[in-house]
């Protein structure tokens, strides 16, 4: 009986064959020997960027490159032979016949500069979620990857975990029945954001008090290379380390740091790209900082033979209405794919657990024959398409589209209260000119895409 289905649960069942069915290029890295080991550079070594970087140090870690030295320190340490550099764009011109790839984990606002350059040099690309900052960012990666034909994957580790590829073959077998409704909520943000943002931050109290000298940022810090292609600001404690998500020229809030992983599985298994409209009801305007909580409207059309969809966003204390879950308590995150013959409620941020609703309809219901391929896992997916097997399954044709999905509702948000217009062929708000602002970004002289 499926009712509650993680990954242990799966990798106990029977041996999965077959394809994926979700399109995937057919490009991939260079053949090579499994036990030929790549030299990979770690963009962004503190954090989550240090942490990808453990995760692939069974090849060798060649170089790294981090602005911030005592929060890297630790990464620096462990691979003290590995070149060190603070700004990305001089490591991959100096080392660019040294490295085969490179693990990008830095603030969201570097992600696509950082690949865009990592893949025209002919490296494959490994980068932390959400993929980009904007939609247009989104799509030209994905071009870029089909261009250079180079190995990539997106740092949503939950695609690789067997509960949530049972879900998606558990959707898509048609136990729901046809699915016209979707919900999908989180707890963040769990950093200040709006005006809560806004009244902490440091300037601000200045003003207020008299002005007075500005804080500095620690000497370990190098603040100009940190901002890279977002507009110049003077240093304040209060984006760092981790809050700088929720303010709109570094960070894609949270639904840019969450819905990678929460979508995740709906978007696999319904696929969800190319909304036709978004609408976003959100605590307050404010044109510095992503809203405290936000309930986004996405209209999806007919995609093959599956019927159109509503999604609805919820974060921060917002959740979905409470009758939908057939007496079940509420987790903190989740997804509740809604359908005519039941209901697939996972809970948690990853799509690994979940259960079909309501219980005594599905008592003894055991799901189809397992046709997705298990993993070897999520990291070890990309080394293996670095040496020419096959796509990792969150490479970039997966990735992109998911991504665009994502931030397209932080546009929403931007223009709170109007219902948006996807053209999605040409990236483009049809009905409101200046949501349009917010589809593609400036970037600071110096820095290019």
């Amino acid at each position: 009986m499926i009712r509650e289905m993680n990954r242990r649960d799966f990798l106990k069942g029977t041996a999965v064959a077959g394809a994926v069915l979700v399109a995937a290029p057919t490009i991939w890295g260079e053949m090579r020997s499994p036990n030929e080991k790549l030299n990979i550079a770690g963009i962004g070594a503190g954090g989550q960027g240090g942490s990808d970087v453990n995760s692939v140090s069974s090849e060798n870690i060649v170089a790294l490159c981090d602005v911030d030295e005592r929060r890297a320190g630790g990464t620096f340490r462990r691979f003290s032979k590995a070149k060190r550099y603070v700004d990305y764009r001089e490591m991959l011109e100096k080392e660019a016949k040294n490295i085969d790839a490179v693990t990008i984990g830095t603030p969201d606002h570097h992600h696509a500069p950082a690949a865009a350059m990592a893949m025209k040099l002919g490296k494959h690309v490994y980068c932390e979620k959400p993929l980009t900052h904007s939609v247009y960012e989104a799509r030209t990666l994905k071009e870029l990857a089909r261009k250079h034909k180079v190995a990539t994957q997106m740092g949503n580790q939950g695609t690789a975990d067997g509960g949530l590829r049972r879900g998606v073959e558990v959707i898509q077998s048609g136990a729901l029945g046809a699915v016209r409704e979707l919900h999908v909520w989180t707890n963040r943000p769990i950093w200040p954001q709006g005006n809560e943002a806004i009244l902490q931050h440091v300037g601000v109290k200045n003003a207020l008090h008299g002005g007075g000298a500005g804080p500095q940022p620690p000497k370990t810090l190098n603040w100009d290379l940190w901002l890279g292609p977002a507009p110049w600001r003077p240093y304040d404690p209060i984006y760092l380390p981790f809050s700088w998500r929720g303010w709109w020229d570094y960070g894609t809030g949270s639904l840019g740091d969450m819905a990678c992983h929460t979508l995740n599985l709906a978007y696999w298994a319904l696929k969800l790209a190319n909304p036709t409209s978004i609408e976003a009801e959100v605590s307050e305007l404010n044109p510095e900082s992503c809203p405290l909580w936000s309930i986004i409207k996405y209209e999806f059309p007919a995609r093959g033979n599956l019927p159109p969809l509503n999604m609805s966003w919820y974060d921060k204390f917002k959740k979905p209405p409470l009758d939908l879950f057939e007496g079940e308590k509420i987790s903190d995150s989740g997804v509740l794919v809604v359908g005519e013959k039941g209901k697939f409620y996972s809970f948690g941020d990853y799509g690994e657990r979940w259960r079909l609703l309501p219980r005594s309809k599905f008592e003894g219901y055991e799901g189809p024959d397992p046709w997705i391929p298990r993993s070897p896992g999520h990291h070890a997916e990309f080394i293996r398409a670095c040496k020419g097997g096959p796509p990792a399954m969150s490479n970039f044709d997966y990735a992109c589209p998911l991504t665009e999905t994502v931030v397209l509702g932080n546009v929403a948000m931007r223009r709170a209260g109007k219902k948006l217009l996807w053209d999605a062929a040409n990236l483009k708000v049809t009905n409101d000119s200046e949501a349009n602002n917010f589809v593609r970004r400036e970037y600071r002289k110096g820095w290019t895409l």
